[in-house]
Order: structure tokens, then C-alpha cells, then sequence
């Protein structure tokens, strides 16, 4: 019984033993490498495809699109810079006359473009290319003449007389009267405003004797700078007695270099007997040759300058002489009243010295 267990115990064991040993062996050998096929050798000896191109960068496109962006925009101002500095040269170097003129090839040459019907057709496109080319400055410069006649058509209505014949022409009865044209402010009357009054008109004392005796002599005008709106109502109150024939406002002077001129040469009237009473006969008149400076009324209570004026315009006017430009152009620098009396007195000295030998000889 012992013998038994002994056996089983060693067969046992050899079993064990060997089952390490045959364990050992297939983890001990390497695993065998898998069969390759020509495919796969092929594609080995192949070399491998170049990597596809990175996707362009954000940045690039942004900065070539702002290059052409810049360009364009520099272009356009350049364009826009040389057609302005062009206008404004030809505005002040020629009128609108002599660019008409200067341009009238121009403007005429797209018409001129003619093209038979038989000819070819590359010249058929040369003269189409010529005529797109050249029909866009003649349009400018039709366009241009256009916009600078209609713009100095509306200019010349704020700067220039609103007729070329401010008054209607003489009676051919009254052809021999000199015409007397009266400036309003500081000449007939004042104006002056205060905060608490507003506008304040005073009359120039002997208003009332001067056009009362003078139209009986001369054509009298008011011209005045002032919008006929204030000259109508304050004449209707200053000429009672409606001594003033014609009444001229801003409407009627000529705007230049900020200031508003009596144009005399407008009145239809002969420029020889034209006399121009004003304080400031020579600074807001286009013929100053033809003005009597008078006094400026500042709203002295004794002034009497239109009294003193009477014995001068009138003598003028029942001895017209040929030219009254020339006979103010003696009195020059002179107080015109003053002067007249002391050359009267002058004349009547030497018309008695005559009469006096006169009578020496005589006897």
C-alpha cells in the first residue's frame, strides 16, 4: 500500500516537472515574422508623397488686399487733387469765353469721329477705343462751361446792378438837366441805435430847403447802399414833398472786394452831368471823378453843409458848364462850399477892377 503512494507520488512529480519545461520552451522561441507580399514591397521602395501646401494665412490676404485698397484710394485723391487744381487754374486764369474757345476742337472731336461701313474690323475698334477716349473730356468741359455760366449767373445777381439801365431815359424836353444824385446815410440823414431805443433816424438839419430848391434845378436821386426795404418807408417820411424822383437801394450798387459801389455808369444818365453828393464820395463810388464830398452829419444840431451846398449846385445849374467832372476836378482837396464862395468873391473883385478902368478910360 505504501509502494502505491510512493508510485503516484513520483509519477506526480515527473509530470509537474515536465509541464515546466515544455511551458519554458514556447515562451523561450520568438514568434515567427508574418509573410510580406510584392504589394507591400513595392510600395516600400516608392517614395512617399510631398505634404499638401498649407492653407494661406489670414494675414497675407489682409495685407495684399489693404495694398491694393491703398492704391486705389491714392489714385482716386490724386485724380480727384489734379481735376480740382486744373478747374480752380483755368477759373482764375481765363473766363468762360476764352475756355469755350480754347476747347471747342475738343468738344467738337467726338463728332467729327466717322467710320465706314466697309472698313475693317481693327479699325473699326481703334476708332470706338478713340472715341470712349476722347468723349469723356469733351463731356467734362461741356459739363464745366455749363456749371460756370449758370453759377456766375446767379454770382453777378448779388454782385452786379440788377439792370444795365437803372433808370429811365430822360425826356427829350429835360435832355439840358444835370442829374444830382444824393448818397442817404451821413449825407441826408443819420442813424444811430441805442439799447434802449433800438434804431434811432435823425433828419440832417436843412433836408427840407435843399430838395425843395434844388428840384426845381436838377433830376434828383437817392442811391443808397441799404435795402429798399428801410430807403422806401424812411424817404416817404424824410420827401413829404416827393422832391426825389428815383430811389436806389443795395439791389442796385455793385458788390467788390466786400463792399457795396454806385455804379453811375448805370443811371442811363450822360456821365458829364452826373454830380454825386456823399460824405464818402470817394470810397463807395466806381466814378469817384464825378463826386462832391460833403461833410459827414454825426448829429451835430448846427450843421448847415446841405445849406452851404445850395449856392454852389445852383450856380452849376443855371451856368452848366460842358464837363462837371472837370469843374470838381478844380476843386479838389477843397471844401467845396468854402472855395466857391471865396472864387465868387474873387470874380466879383476883379469884374468891379474891370469896370473901374473901364471908366478910366473912358475919360
Amino acid at each position: 500500500m505504501s509502494s502505491i503512494l510512493l508510485r503516484c507520488r513520483l509519477v506526480s512529480r515527473v509530470l509537474k516537472r515536465n509541464r515546466r519545461l515544455f511551458s519554458s520552451d514556447v515562451a523561450s522561441t520568438p514568434p515567427k515574422e508574418p509573410l510580406i507580399g510584392a504589394q507591400s514591397l513595392v510600395s516600400d521602395l516608392t517614395p512617399p508623397p510631398p505634404p499638401p501646401p498649407p492653407p494661406p494665412s489670414t494675414e497675407a490676404s489682409n495685407a495684399s488686399s489693404g495694398k491694393a485698397w491703398n492704391f486705389l484710394k491714392y489714385s482716386l485723391i490724386g485724380a480727384i487733387t489734379g481735376a480740382t487744381a486744373t478747374v480752380g487754374y483755368a477759373s482764375y486764369a481765363y473766363s468762360v469765353d476764352e475756355i469755350e474757345e480754347k476747347t471747342k476742337a475738343l468738344r467738337a472731336a467726338p463728332s467729327n469721329i466717322k467710320v465706314a461701313d466697309d472698313a475693317p474690323a481693327l479699325e473699326k475698334l481703334k476708332n470706338r477705343v478713340y472715341s470712349s477716349a476722347i468723349t469723356v473730356p469733351a463731356k467734362a468741359a461741356e459739363v464745366y462751361i455749363d456749371a460756370r455760366r449758370t453759377i456766375e449767373e446767379q454770382i453777378r445777381g448779388y454782385t452786379e446792378p440788377y439792370a444795365e439801365k437803372l433808370l429811365p431815359d430822360l425826356h427829350p424836353m429835360e435832355r439840358h438837366v444835370f442829374t444830382l444824385v444824393l448818397d442817404l446815410q451821413e449825407t441826408l440823414l443819420y442813424s444811430y441805435w441805442t439799447r434802449e431805443k433800438g434804431w434811432q433816424t435823425i433828419k440832417r438839419p436843412g433836408v427840407d430847403a435843399f430838395l425843395e430848391h434844388l428840384a426845381q434845378f436838377y433830376e434828383i436821386i437817392v442811391y443808397s447802399d441799404y435795402s429798399n426795404m428801410y430807403v422806401d418807408p424812411v424817404m416817404e417820411r424824410l420827401d413829404t414833398k416827393h422832391c426825389v424822383r428815383y430811389r436806389l437801394g443795395k439791389a442796385a450798387t455793385k458788390y467788390q472786394n466786400g463792399k457795396h459801389y454806385r455804379d453811375l455808369s448805370k443811371l442811363n444818365r450822360d456821365p458829364n452831368k452826373i454830380i454825386y453828393l456823399s460824405a464818402h464820395a470817394r470810397e463807395n463810388s466806381l466814378q469817384p471823378e464825378n463826386g462832391a464830398i460833403i461833410k459827414p452829419y454825426k448829429y451835430e444840431m448846427d450843421d448847415t453843409a446841405l445849406v452851404d451846398f445850395i449856392p454852389f449846385l445852383e450856380f452849376v445849374a443855371r451856368n452848366p458848364p460842358a464837363d462837371i467832372r472837370q469843374v470838381l476836378a478844380s476843386y479838389e482837396g477843397c471844401d467845396i462850399p468854402a472855395e466857391f464862395i471865396r472864387r465868387s468873391k474873387e470874380h466879383q473883385r476883379r469884374m468891379q477892377e474891370q469896370k473901374q478902368q473901364g471908366r478910366l478910360w473912358r475919360r
